[in-house]
């Protein structure tokens, strides 16, 4: 218990703050302030990651590429952004949802987090086991202090099937860093309110998970230009969204954007190519089929200019 505590103290996740000691002296408004100022610091320390999260993105993206799934593993609020991330996926991007899968210490309860299940290494490595992770895969195990036993766990028995393994911390030099072929670390510094990592820390994450999961989406041909052209339109909100992508894609009117929806199936990609290349629908499914769902080779292709 003395070197847990002592390794728990050196954490740049567990140091108090300076610049907050009269925090609950404060007024509201100098309080949210204080918190604000704080935030600020944390897009500086992502791009100073901005290397090391290109060489993450390349690696998720040729895993995916060549049929490899992508799994997220962290406990408390390292888990579920990364939960948040997996489960965005399939609207988005329009992914199985199998292919980004999301594993959170002791699950996701309605009421009240079970916390206790991020000590246990091999429960990390089981859940892995169950999912049935191969050399294919791609694990990214997530953690604020870089120490949670269930993350360490979960990288060490991806590492022993091949699978490719990056760690993302809010910390330097950490375990989980250690156990992973690539590590992110993107130190923030000491919390508003002392140990609180779902603050800075949780931002640092989620921005970083924001990038692994976007880029390596476009790269798979997930956009055309800054265009969400794989999202599902599965409700009236979305579908007007898709037939706005589809409109700022390619210039056309509300009436020949609809007639090509509804001639695609209300498949994006496909009515992109229909307006832009001037062909019917099911030639443009066959130009996207053979050019891996890539929209601008789909045009050239067709001999189009994208």
């Amino acid at each position: 218990m003395a070197h847990e505590f002592e390794a728990l103290r050196q954490l740049d996740t567990e140091q108090r703050n300076p610049r907050t000691e009269e925090f609950d002296n404060r007024s509201t408004l100098e309080m949210l302030a204080m918190m604000n100022a704080e935030d600020t610091l944390v897009p500086a320390a992502v791009a100073a990651q901005l290397p090391t999260i290109a060489t993450a993105v390349d690696r998720i993206a040729d895993a995916l590429r060549n049929g490899g799934r992508l799994f997220y593993v962290g406990a408390g609020t390292s888990g579920r952004l990364g939960m948040l991330d997996a489960y965005e996926c399939p609207p988005t991007f329009g992914t199985p949802p199998e292919l980004v899968q999301a594993l959170v210490a002791g699950g996701v309860a309605r009421d009240r987090a079970d916390e206790s299940a991020e000590d246990d290494p091999a429960l990390g490595a089981d859940e892995l086991r169950q999912r049935g992770l191969t050399a294919a895969d791609v694990v990214v195990g997530i953690a604020a202090s870089g120490r949670t036993p269930y993350v360490v766990g979960a990288l060490q028995y991806a590492a022993s099937v091949g699978a490719a393994t990056i760690a993302l911390a809010c910390t330097r030099g950490s375990a989980i860093g250690k156990a992973a072929a690539l590590a992110i670390e993107v130190p923030v510094g000491p919390e508003a309110l002392t140990g609180s990592t779902r603050l800075k820390a949780g931002t640092a994450q989620k921005l970083v998970l924001n990038m692994l999961s976007t880029v390596t989406m476009v790269k798979l041909g997930k956009a055309y230009s800054n265009l969400m052209v794989d999202m599902e339109p599965s409700n009236g909100k979305l579908r007007v969204r898709a037939s706005r992508i589809v409109s700022m894609a390619t210039g056309a009117d509300d009436a020949a954007v609809e007639r090509a929806m509804t001639q695609a199936g209300d498949h994006v990609k496909a009515s992109i190519v229909m307006l832009l290349a001037d062909v019917e629908a099911a030639e443009a499914h066959r130009l996207l089929e053979e050019a891996g769902g890539v929209v601008r080779l789909a045009l050239r292709l067709a001999g189009r200019e994208a």
